[in-house]
């Protein structure tokens, strides 16, 4: 259900600013590294915007799927843990008994 809240949100700022980019069609120039070109200052926010979302999609992604992963390793590790910290039924004796120390008199 979050995931749809999410997606809708994100349908409505894309459908907003597609909107209001529709009336803006003033050129303006965007200097790159190595070039340099004329855009629609609409187009070239709705470019930013999307590469941005998708970029934060993957990071997010990524650190996502890490944590699932050690998420996996540690629950199998811990299933491993529990199953050697349990004794067979055919090897269970009874314990040693404990000797105290003697409280001295002085």
């Amino acid at each position: 259900m979050k995931y749809l809240i999410i997606g809708l949100i994100a349908i409505v700022i894309l459908v907003i600013s597609v909107t209001l980019g529709a009336h803006n069609e003033q050129v303006v120039t965007f200097n790159f590294l190595i070039a340099k070109g004329d855009y629609a200052l609409s187009t070239l926010l709705a470019i930013l915007f999307g590469g941005g979302f998708i970029l934060g999609w993957l990071v997010s992604g990524l650190f996502y799927l890490r944590l699932r992963l050690r998420l996996g390793r540690a629950e199998r590790q811990i299933k491993r843990l529990q199953q050697a910290a349990t004794p067979s039924p055919s090897s269970v004796s009874e314990p040693a008994p404990v000797a105290l120390p003697q409280p001295t008199k002085e």
